[in-house]
């Protein structure tokens, strides 16, 4: 057998019911993805590592998850709450409450692998409409009982940890019908436990399932879409792939209505209002600290992929790939729907990945003076009218053309796009030999770019073996966003939160966000004083103390 020939062997194998794998494994319970035989060699490579590391698993997670944690709510109040759901919406079970108080995060997973159980609800309830959900909130406010939000279950930053028990609302079993589509005024109005995939199909098919004229997309592409819910994206300001041209979850909300311990409220759904600052700007991102989002207006595009045009440039360094974005950003030709920029490493990775080292494309790009180490990948797509479309592809390829990038069709932008969504599956694949992928991101003018890219890979290239890969994903005139994936051995919880606090550190350092599009958590608490600074935090509390007076939303998440 050749060196590179060995292949692990990669579970693929449905996880049993009831234990911790089936809690964190990603996605379907029946889909997996292995890596390419590509990239498992960088990893080998890059993490100093031999095939003799992938022969036996480790920490897989097959324990059943034992109904022995006792509830802390009194019988009496459990009969309360199953009058309001009844008895089939009501779950007690350790697996159940644990299963809806775990989210994605690196952190969530190491704990579960290693079969802890901690920070879980005290009880699990499946809201069945807007009326329900009234009655638990004024019950757990009578009570002074912490409540909880779970959606899709796809966060990334402990942000479905319930440190102080409590009930858990699970939206996306009934809570996921849409209310009203309004063809006229470009709007739908759902319910916020419908799911990525249910809320894209239905608008993609309105003329079939909405008696509309058109067909329309929702615009929002997260990596998550398959397994993530539309009041999930608002709630922790979440954004997609194609987010340069729709826009961030934020720009989507037309309005909100929400139930709070203190009364109910919905936001108005004029086009724009000059009535004071905006409550509706105030509860997007609210992570369910202020009540619980009980229906949202989006705004919805025309539906037409037939003008879509894919488009892949490689440029010799990253200084100049990071110029064209920028001219593309403020060219005010119009934006790609999907702009991808990648550095040095994730384009070398790419590369390596697809096997296409040392091809004939390969040696052309070499001819061409495009250099391993240095040069870069930059990847989008142009949607729209179709005359939009075809000008602003036009105008993009005049702009990298200047800035001396190579064009390579649109062919490795579709490559790219098949793949899009399956990638996250990997990570429980390599996780099974301790090999952690994680990732960070953070939003960064264009004056601080550099600065912030430098310092932040310098800190995780410290680590001894490990990949990091950077892009930028989210373009916008004053600047983008830099995405740093890494790649180590790691299976210590404790190594790990403190080499996570480094790059969160450095970020901040070096004027990041705190976070660009997966909200806050309980991962980012820490800094978030620091970060916003004590006057933006009073006003935050002094909204939390309106709406939540016993403070028993979410407690502790934002930092409130």
């Amino acid at each position: 057998m050749k060196k590179h020939d060995f292949t692990p062997d990669w579970l693929e194998r449905e996880p049993d019911r009831q234990t911790f794998r089936s809690i964190f494994k990603w996605g379907a319970k029946d889909r997996f993805k292995n890596p390419s035989q590509g990239f498992f060699n960088v990893i080998k490579e890059e993490l100093g590592l031999s095939n003799a590391d992938f022969q036996t698993p480790v920490n897989l997670g097959n324990k059943s998850v034992e109904n022995t944690l006792e509830t802390t709510i009194s019988p009496e109040d459990i009969i309360l709450f199953e009058t309001i759901v009844g008895q089939e919406n009501l779950f007690l079970d350790t697996y159940s409450r644990l299963k809806y108080s775990t989210g994605k995060s690196m952190e969530d997973i190491l704990n579960l692998r290693q079969g802890k159980i901690e920070d879980i609800s005290d009880i699990v309830v499946h809201p069945r409409n807007r009326v329900d959900i009234e009655k638990i909130v004024a019950l757990c406010h009578e009570k002074k009982t912490p409540l909880h939000v779970y959606g899709g279950g796809s966060s990334v930053t402990l942000g479905l940890t319930c440190p102080k028990g409590g009930v858990n609302l699970v939206m996306n079993t009934h809570m996921n019908k849409m209310i009203k589509f309004n063809e006229m005024n470009h709007t739908i109005t759902v319910e916020p436990g419908m799911m990525g995939p249910e809320y894209e199909d239905l608008l993609n098919h309105a003329p079939e399932k909405l008696n509309a004229k058109r067909r329309y997309t929702g615009g929002h592409f997260p990596q998550s879409f398959e397994f993530s819910s539309v009041g999930g994206w608002v709630v922790t300001l979440g954004s997609g792939q194609a987010s340069s041209y729709y826009g961030d979850a934020c720009d989507l909300v037309i309005s909100q209505e929400y139930v709070t311990p203190t009364g109910t409220f919905k936001t108005h759904d004029f086009p724009a209002t000059a009535t004071g600052p905006k409550i509706n700007d105030i509860m997007k991102g609210s992570e369910g600290c202020f009540g619980v989002l009980v229906a949202v207006t989006m705004k919805i595009f025309q539906y037409q992929p037939e003008t879509a045009r894919q488009f892949t440039f490689m440029f010799p360094e990253f200084e100049t790939a990071v110029n064209a974005a920028q001219q593309i950003s403020q060219a005010e030709s119009g934006m790609p729907s999907i702009l991808r920029l990648s550095d040095p490493e994730e384009t070398d990775v790419a590369m390596k990945m697809y096997g296409l080292n040392g091809s004939l494309p390969d040696k052309y790009m070499g001819f061409k003076g495009l250099k391993p180490e240095s040069r870069c990948l930059l990847m989008g797509q142009t949607d729209g009218e179709n005359y939009f479309s075809k000008n602003l592809f036009k105008q993009i390829k005049k702009t990298c053309k200047a800035n001396q990038g190579l064009y390579l069709t649109g062919y490795p932008m579709k490559k790219w796009q098949k793949g899009r969504f399956s990638d996250p599956y990997m990570r429980d694949a390599l996780n099974d030999f301790g090999v952690l992928i994680d990732t960070l991101e953070a939003s960064v003018t264009w004056e601080h770019l550099q600065a912030l890219y430098h310092a932040v890979r310098d800190y995780i290239k410290k680590q001894p073996h490990t990949i990091c890969m950077t892009h930028a994903s989210h373009f916008y005139a004053q600047g983008t966003n830099l995405y740093f994936i890494f790649i180590t051995k790691m299976q210590n919880i404790d190594e790990f939160r403190l080499f996570q606090r480094g790059i969160i550190e450095k970020i901040e350092e070096n004027f990041g966000s705190l976070s660009h599009h997966h909200g806050v958590g309980r991962m980012l608490v820490p800094w978030m004083e620091k970060h916003l600074g004590k006057k933006q935090m009073d006003v935050l509390r002094a909204i939390k103390k309106h709406f939540d007076p016993h403070n028993i939303m979410n407690p502790g998440g934002l930092g409130l």
